[in-house]
């Protein structure tokens, strides 16, 4: 439900660390309900002989879940809430600021074996009676633990127009915002499914149904910054929360247990190369920042693919990729959206100009686009160490590597610039400062003798292992490449992925960024939240202007972002 739509959100901060760690072993209490069966079975023999159906045993169920079940789930929620049996137990389970489905099963052993027994009731009743039956147990227990989920899922999935057409449904069946407000204001709203048993104890909240009806009607949710962020390859794109919130609270890497979701990642990926025009992008994480919503979409479609083909750099896949990041832009200007940042492979020169296309397409945006480039580029700068002289440049005539050249030659650092293309080397050169043009150097192999007297490599294109080994030993890689380079070698050392912590008044953060670790985000993302942090009134597209990487770096000082990950 809060795929299909983030406008039903109860609680509007997104889930953080903290809290999925707290939840990770949510699951325990399937082991509990698993021995109590089991020892069900050893007690009470005829259980293992019990007829697939018998509609009579569900009678005998449903009644003993309304009048003992329920009451009896309402008195002791209601003695939880008091003095040590709160402190010392459900505390825990109400220390989660923001409910959803995995809370519904964090909770203490004692609120578990209390639940468990009370959800035995009617199947105990069932199968004393004479009625039990396979698949009443196993459609109860389903039912059971899927309505106390669905009270945690933070999304109102009951349109309200359903209570105002039959009104007794109000204390029939609990909604999503009932049981939120329980978890806010925790003097009302007890009752285990049937808000009746509130009424009839004088707890139900009397703004419950008029807040179930706002929630229902939906709210636009504005961010006031937007990262668009693309898939890498099949794999990772399980990285998501909504296939596995702990796995992607966690920085990437391929594990077993994802095997048996490839298939239909596969089969994903085939439609959305194949058809990229068809597909729109998505909402799939959101956190809070001095008081303001960031929200990062996914344009569906892959970047190098770990098995298949580049799409981003396919010919015939490249309007529909276009297309569905200038809709993005668009749909993110209609919001009211201040800023949209492009991550990497969004951003592509040969794609669309760094972003000029849409701006130059849509003169009147008022959302300001951004690369976060000259960010990535005052980053990299800041961890060359002080008094090199020299530095070896690898993709040396993209964007990037030409803002990278052209400050460094200012600096009087002696830039040799791998590239077979002499012209586009020569246009590069021609753009700095005639007294500064001479530590500009074209060099066109890994072997060049200037290359193996540098220690110092700057790798703007990903490099093959084979090219590694062209280093000198004591080489120190400073990467900015998509993906980053595989390490090999021994005698030599790597920076990480350019990137940026987020400063620590961050809230609702639990996704990483691919194989960053925890809490940071890829310089490209951290440029466009520091160009709404700045207020930037422009847009950053195109070339990297060389003059403001100085300035962008002392706002990065202003904003207090803890300096990039680069070693």
């Amino acid at each position: 439900m809060l795929f299909a739509t983030r406008r039903r959100r109860i609680v509007r901060d997104g889930v953080d660390y903290e809290q999925i760690d707290k939840e990770w072993d949510w699951d325990n209490f399937l082991i509990l309900q698993i021995l109590m069966a089991a020892v069900a079975f050893y007690v009470f023999p005829s259980l293992r002989h019990l007829p697939l159906w018998d509609a009579r045993g569900l009678a005998v169920a449903v009644l003993l879940h309304v009048v003992v079940t329920e009451p009896l789930f309402y008195a002791a929620h209601r003695a939880f809430h008091s003095g040590h049996l709160f402190s010392s137990y459900h505390a825990l389970h109400h220390s989660i600021k923001v409910p959803q489905p995995f809370t519904a099963g964090f909770a203490t052993p004692l609120e578990h074996m209390v639940l468990s027994a009370l959800m035995a009731v009617p199947l105990a009743g069932a199968c004393a009676a004479g009625f039990g039956s396979v698949a009443l147990a196993f459609g109860y227990v389903l039912g059971f633990d899927f309505l106390r989920a669905m009270g945690h899922c933070n999304v109102e999935v009951f349109p309200s127009r359903l209570f105002s057409a039959i009104p007794v449904l109000r204390y029939i069946i609990y909604t999503p915002t009932y049981h939120t407000i329980h978890h806010t204001k925790r003097e009302t709203n007890f009752c285990l499914f049937m808000p009746l048993f509130d009424l009839m104890g004088g707890t139900l909240d009397a703004q419950s149904w008029e807040m179930q009806k706002q929630t229902s009607a939906g709210v636009d949710e504005v961010p006031h910054f937007v990262f668009l962020a693309h898939l890498v390859d099949m794999t990772q794109s399980l990285h998501v929360p909504f296939v596995l919130q702990s796995y992607a609270s966690m920085p990437f890497s391929v594990q077993l247990f994802l095997v048996p979701m490839w298939p239909v990642a596969f089969l994903v990926m085939l439609l959305v190369s194949v058809l990229p025009s068809k597909s729109k992008t998505f909402l799939i994480s959101c956190y809070n920042l001095r008081g303001r919503l960031h929200q990062m979409w996914v344009v569906p479609s892959y970047g190098p693919q770990m098995f298949f083909t580049k799409t981003y750099f396919l010919s015939f896949a490249q309007d529909g990729i276009n297309r569905q990041i200038e809709q993005a832009i668009l749909s993110a200007d209609k919001m009211g959206v201040k800023v949209i940042g492009l991550a990497g492979l969004n951003k592509n020169e040969a794609l669309n100009g760094g972003g000029t296309l849409y701006v130059k397409k849509h003169p009147d945006l008022r959302v300001r686009v951004s690369h976060g480039n000259t960010l990535t580029a005052a980053a990299i700068l800041n961890e060359i160490p002080k008094g090199t002289a020299e530095v070896f440049l690898t993709g040396a005539t993209s964007k990037l590597d030409r803002a990278i050249a052209l400050y460094l030659c200012r600096k009087r650092v002696r830039v040799m610039m791998l590239t077979l293309l002499t012209e586009r080397f020569e246009k590069i050169q021609r753009e700095a400062a005639p007294e500064f043009r001479e530590y500009l150097v074209q060099v066109t192999e890994y072997d060049d003798t200037s290359a193996q007297r540098c220690k110092t490599w700057l790798v703007g294109k990903w490099m093959t292992v084979r090219e590694q080994l062209r280093a000198p030993a004591g080489t120190h890689f400073l990467q900015f490449a998509v993906p980053s380079m595989v390490a090999v070698r021994r005698d030599c050392t790597y920076g990480k992925t350019v990137a940026m912590r987020l400063p620590p008044d961050v809230r609702g953060l639990g996704i990483c960024e691919y194989t960053l670790e925890r809490g940071v985000v890829h310089a490209c993302h951290a440029g466009g939240l520091l160009h709404f942090l700045e207020g930037y009134a422009h847009h950053e597209v195109g070339a990297i202007d060389v003059d403001r990487i100085d300035v962008v770096w002392e706002a990065v000082l202003r904003q207090r972002v803890p300096a990039c990950l680069i070693d």
